[in-house]
């Protein structure tokens, strides 16, 4: 089925762009742009596309804004976010994460992990940036609050165990296949059992449940 998006970004130049790396792209269509914040919010609820991409910094309404009503906790039919951005600022991942985003990525990241983000939205799922992953459990560690977690119920696969570690080091998808000689399949798949056992939803909460549990000692 196709995923139908909708891109949102003030400079022209990275709108088409981001429209043309996802209208390349086999069973995604870009169906709509937008040039600001409050453009983005109009044309989604007109739309309805499967999945926003919205920049952060935008006129009228910025992205986290724009993300919150759209997708925030009082959004009775909420829509799937991916925010994106060219600034490296966790008050930014933070705002978006709780505004109800379900991707957070730097545009540096690449075709790939666009792609990936795109595709985890569109399916419920969540996609956090590693190299984000990674700084936001470094921060929390700095923090000094930490609990230790009850085990999961049904134990970890020795596998999983593998898997979970690479997460938390901010591994992408390829890189944790390569790492530990393992088909892009299989990674999803334990990816996939990582979420259901822990209860996460998304990568980020799974490298702070292996900073919690012990595992990054």
């Amino acid at each position: 089925m196709t995923i139908r998006v909708l891109v949102a970004d003030d400079q022209e130049l990275v709108r088409t762009g981001l429209s043309m790396i996802l209208d390349a792209q086999p069973g995604i269509d870009v169906v709509g742009q937008a040039a600001d914040g409050r453009q983005a919010v109009s044309k989604a609820r007109e739309l309805r596309p499967d999945v926003c991409l919205f920049d952060i910094r935008m006129p009228e309404l910025d992205g986290i804004e724009a993300t919150r009503r759209l997708a925030g906790p009082d959004v009775a039919d909420p829509l799937a976010v991916v925010v994106i951005t060219t600034f490296d600022l966790d008050e930014y991942v933070h705002g978006a994460l709780k505004a109800g985003a379900r991707g957070f990525l730097l545009k540096d990241a690449g075709p790939e992990l666009l792609v990936q983000a795109v595709h985890a939205a569109a399916a419920g799922d969540a996609l956090i940036a590693p190299n984000v992953t990674v700084r936001l459990l470094a921060a929390f560690a700095a923090t000094g609050r930490r609990s230790r977690v009850l085990p999961p119920v049904v134990p970890l696969t020795g596998r999983e165990e593998e898997v979970l570690l690479t997460v938390a080091r901010g591994r992408t998808n390829v890189e944790i296949a390569d790492e530990l000689h393992i088909s892009l399949s299989t990674v999803k798949t334990h990816l996939g059992s990582l979420m259901d056992k822990l209860g996460a939803r998304n990568r980020v909460e799974l490298a702070m449940w292996a900073y919690e549990s012990g595992r990054m000692d």
